[in-house]
């Protein structure tokens, strides 16, 4: 494998993209392969945005390696109060991402590595892109047993799923992605893809559970390192292409221009809650109060992350109705998140009666209204 100096990169990787501003041609054709030098994974999902929008698909196809700390990625339509623990994520400073392409959620960390087919739409086959990971494989390993399936994931040992597959098909240029788990931490991927959230109802993508095993846990002699150049190796082969691997920083303006406001617009609220199927919210508060156990039934509808209509019902007399209405005309309109529901209800405790009494219901109340969040 040979890695281009930084500024020849630059310079070469410019030659072959083709962006509207700056207005890049190319003669040259064949095949590409790059690998972000960063682990975030908004800019690596931005990079995946860049290169569909603006990279001439027609002359170049392209294979893109990533690597990211850790994040848990839904796909375009799901919703990730279904999809994963969101206050464990927040506890753990774990990362919430969504992507543009469809399929199910996934947890990343540095043990898990990313690679992403970009073709015309015409010469899209995830099929022949799984097969070639495969066969990348198993030339290093040729004792290892695994095989794509029909639903495009990779299997170890005819049981464990360690990639799965996702894609975008654009009007013209399509992009395949994948994983594939070498050295993951098994033990916070199950942990965080678990929702705890009660009583949802979504017509989101649901994701499929199935049981994993790192490629490591077959053989501890791998790396991350040899996978993706085995990778990169079989792909540069079925391409007829030098071997090289070029690296790019995904922040990099002058070789990406407006990739920034792409990773800026991947980390908006509006993008990653905000783009959720509207969902419903139907459940019950079993609430300890004193010596009594109190269940309050709650309703929501939820339309893109913002509560549309919310319902509780409260044992009479528990709070005073006016208090009650001010809390439910303030949820209503509001964000579906903690942070925004503790700024309410520490606003609306302020004109509370001074009655601590009444002030511990009202914070009682509120706990476990944000555990539904």
């Amino acid at each position: 494998m040979v890695l281009q100096p930084s500024l020849k990169n630059c310079l070469r990787l410019s030659c072959i993209l083709r962006t509207p501003k700056a207005g890049f041609r190319s003669t040259a054709c064949g095949a590409l392969i790059i690998q972000s030098v960063s682990n975030d994974v908004y800019q690596n999902l931005a990079v995946e945005d860049w290169i569909h929008d603006h990279m001439d698909l027609e002359k170049r196809q392209v294979l893109f390696l990533w690597r990211n700390s850790p994040a848990v990625v839904i796909g375009r339509h799901q919703n990730p109060w279904q999809e994963c623990n969101l206050r464990l994520l927040r506890q753990k400073n774990i990362k919430l991402a969504r992507r543009r392409s469809g399929g199910g959620t996934v947890y990343h960390d540095l043990g898990n590595i990313n690679l992403t087919f970009f073709t015309t739409r015409k010469k899209y086959e995830r099929m022949e892109n799984l097969k070639l990971v495969v066969k990348a494989l198993k030339a290093l390993r040729p004792q290892l047993d695994i095989h794509v399936t029909d639903r495009y994931d990779i299997l170890l040992d005819r049981h464990y799923k360690i990639s799965g597959t996702a894609a975008k098909l654009g009007g013209t240029s399509a992009y395949h992605h994948c994983t594939l788990l070498c050295n993951a931490d098994k033990f916070v991927l199950s942990s965080v893809l678990k929702s705890p959230y009660k009583g949802l109802k979504s017509n989101a993508t649901p994701s499929v559970p199935a049981s994993v095993k790192n490629l490591f846990e077959e053989d501890p002699s791998l790396t991350s390192e040899v996978l993706l150049d085995a990778i990169a190796k079989e792909y540069a082969t079925q391409h007829q292409i030098d071997h090289h691997i070029t690296l790019i920083n995904p922040a990099d303006e002058t070789l990406l221009p407006g990739i920034n406001n792409k990773t800026k617009e991947l980390q908006t609220w509006e993008w990653v809650y905000g783009k959720t199927p509207k969902f419903s919210v139907s459940t019950c508060l079993n609430m300890a109060y004193k010596d009594s156990v109190l269940d309050i039934k709650v309703n929501m509808d939820v339309k893109r992350g913002r509560i549309e209509v919310c319902n509780i019902d409260l044992p009479e007399q528990w709070l005073p109705p006016a208090l009650y209405s001010k809390l439910v005309k303030s949820l209503t309109g509001s964000k579906f998140c903690p942070n925004e529901t503790t700024a309410l209800v520490t606003t609306l405790l302020r004109v509370c009666p001074q009655d601590d009494e009444l002030h511990s219901r009202w914070n009682l109340l509120c706990e476990n209204m944000i555990t539904l969040m």
